[in-house]
């Protein structure tokens, strides 16, 4: 059997894991580690260690794993992940001075690893790996599709669009990247053209590092979804790709579903099947307050059964929501997707929310905020076709009374196109169980541990 040779490899196999210090990052890789370490058995030995600040250890370590991963710590590179929202400028150059010097202090006290998996974004990992020859292994936490594009902006410089306008050129068509569907330079990531594009030197330059100096390249999704852009990918980029899907946690999905529900799953198993709209806007950056009064107000006159997830806000979502919906601070998320009670997500679309709703079978109302999220968002809409989208047009407001025929129109089950969206999103998910059941995600991990285990391919 493939596991035996597997096996075999797996002798003193030690990985030194770095994610970026944020939870959409430190999640999905955490969730890969997962499968990693299960990749062991009792008689070889296959060692992780998770490199985290000590305020994300606080938030961790009661968390279930594997025996053989265990955490290392850093000092904090801020004082609390509140103050990243407050200054993320600040937290950013915090992440790129601050947390090296530490990590390659940890590297002096410990057996040498045989590969360095590190998000993309902490740039100088690379470069602790040249230094002390140890082969880097670039996690790329978005869709291969964002980073096709990042990976191409010479393409988009040549064609006007590396610093487009998205008032002005916002429904001009590009064509031209390999293996990217035809997609407006308004869903672009809005480093192109947005107040984030102070960010853009820098993830330009990881990208390139992944490209020209990382010894392998593993990707957070399934290779159905997009097959095309990994195709393209693997023809154009010398490092070696691994899809290692989607890196949600439905393995602990699995395990929990023998404990004890708690009460939001309660009030859910007492609601009539596909009736609930769960909404979420993500962990971190959020609407403006204007735009948060519109969305309540609407999704409350809409009628529709709501399940809210909101930590700041919860007294705002509560008041008139009555026992038509439930609000709270934290859940399992893809446990409460995967119930049978809900029937349509409101989302942020970060990739984490994206293949986890994809994942769930549950179509989407979309609606961006920042960052990859425009792309994610014309994915699901136009290219999987399993969503809305809410906001048609990022810069302007979207009133209540919009929200509301749009919520009702969505989760109408009867409706013609309704039922069509929920049929592709149930297609969808048959194509994640199959990934998932054929071992299709277990072999691509098994060959990148075959790889580390023996040093990169030739």
């Amino acid at each position: 059997m493939e596991t035996t040779n597997v096996d075999q490899a797996l002798c003193n196999c030690h990985i030194l894991v770095i994610p970026y210090p944020g939870r959409g990052h430190i999640n999905p890789l955490m969730n890969l580690c997962k499968l990693i370490a299960t990749t062991s058995t009792p008689n070889h030995l296959l060692q992780v260690s998770f490199i985290v600040t000590e305020e994300w250890f606080s938030f961790l370590k009661s968390e279930q794993k594997p025996d053989n991963i265990k955490f290392l710590t850093i000092p904090n590179v801020i004082p609390s992940e509140k103050d990243r929202s407050k200054d993320l400028s600040g937290f950013v150059e915090a992440v790129y001075t601050k947390m090296e010097a530490p990590i390659d202090s940890i590297l002096d006290g410990i057996s040498k690893p045989n590969v360095i998996l590190v998000d993309l974004y902490l740039t100088w990992a690379v470069h602790i790996g040249e230094r002390r020859n140890i082969p880097v292994a670039s996690f790329w936490p978005m869709s291969p599709t964002v980073f096709s594009i990042l990976h191409h902006h010479q393409l988009l410089l040549a064609n006007g669009h590396f610093e487009a306008n998205c008032q002005e050129q916002g429904e001009e068509v590009v064509n031209y990247i390999p293996g990217i569907k035809p997609i407006c330079v308004k869903d672009l990531p809005p480093v192109f053209y947005s107040k984030y594009r102070e960010m853009l030197p820098l993830i330009l330059e990881a990208v390139s590092l992944l490209v020209n100096k990382a010894q392998y390249a593993l990707f957070t999704t399934i290779e159905p979804l997009e097959s095309q852009v990994i195709e393209a990918l693997h023809a154009e980029i010398p490092v070696p790709i691994f899809t290692v899907g989607p890196t949600i946690p439905y393995m602990d999905t699995e395990l929990n579903t023998n404990k004890p529900s708690p009460n939001y799953l309660l009030w859910l198993d007492d609601q009539p099947k596909d009736s609930v709209l769960y909404i979420s806007q993500g962990s971190f950056l959020s609407v403006s307050n204007t735009q948060l009064d519109e969305i309540i107000a609407g999704v409350h006159s809409s009628g529709v059964r709501t399940f809210w997830v909101a930590r700041e806000t919860s007294s705002l979502l509560t008041d008139g929501i009555g026992k038509r919906g439930i609000v709270v601070p934290w859940c399992d998320q893809l446990r409460v997707l995967c119930h049978p009670s809900v029937g349509g997500f409101w989302s942020h679309c970060g990739w984490n929310s994206t293949k986890e709703g994809a994942f769930a079978g549950v179509p989407f109302l979309a609606f961006p905020i920042v960052a990859d999220q425009f792309t994610n968002s014309k994915q699901i809409v136009e290219d999987w076709k399993i969503g809305w989208r809410v906001n048609k047009e990022s810069e302007n407001l979207v009133k209540r009374d919009e929200i509301a025929l749009l919520v009702q129109s969505f989760m109408d089950l009867d409706s013609y196109h309704g039922r069509e969206m929920r049929k592709r999103s149930m297609g969808i998910r048959k194509i994640f169980q199959e990934s998932v059941e054929s071992g299709a995600i277990q072999g691509n991990i098994n060959k990148f541990i075959r790889d580390i285990s023996r040093g990169p391919s030739q």
